[in-house]
């Protein structure tokens, strides 16, 4: 169903695309902007040709398609990678010491076994 779908998008978007670019342009474009008024900005009304209705149904279709597709589960379970890794057993990931921002890893100054907090000199005050 998948596969089906996605064809049928494929070819609506060929079709879309040499309908669009079949079309007559507006002409002007940003140069039409100089004090004109707004028929020759917007370009007015112009008749509703073939290749018009042909843009807007393709467009639909394409639309619609679109969602369908977002719907419909693919075929199979994935890839033979994807299965590949599921029957492997699980990573389990180990534990690493922070790494801080410099790059070394962290390691306790030298010395600071001996000493244990309570026995650790004041931090000086500064005179007043």
């Amino acid at each position: 169903m998948f596969g089906f779908l996605l064809t049928l998008l494929i070819l609506d978007a060929l079709v879309l695309s040499t309908v669009v670019l079949l079309q007559a342009g507006q002409g002007g474009g940003l140069a039409s902007l100089g004090g004109g008024t707004t028929d020759t900005v917007m370009g007015g009304r112009q008749a509703v040709t073939i290749l018009t209705k042909a843009s807007w149904w393709c467009g639909g279709i394409f639309l619609v398609l679109s969602l369908l597709l977002s719907f419909v589960p693919r075929g199979g379970n994935g890839s033979e990678l994807q299965e590949r890794l599921r029957a492997t057993s699980p990573i389990t990931p180990s534990p690493s010491p922070p790494i801080p921002l410099g790059g070394a890893p962290l390691a306790p100054p030298a010395g600071a076994g001996d000493a244990s907090p309570a026995t650790a000199p004041p931090p000086a005050q500064p005179k007043q």
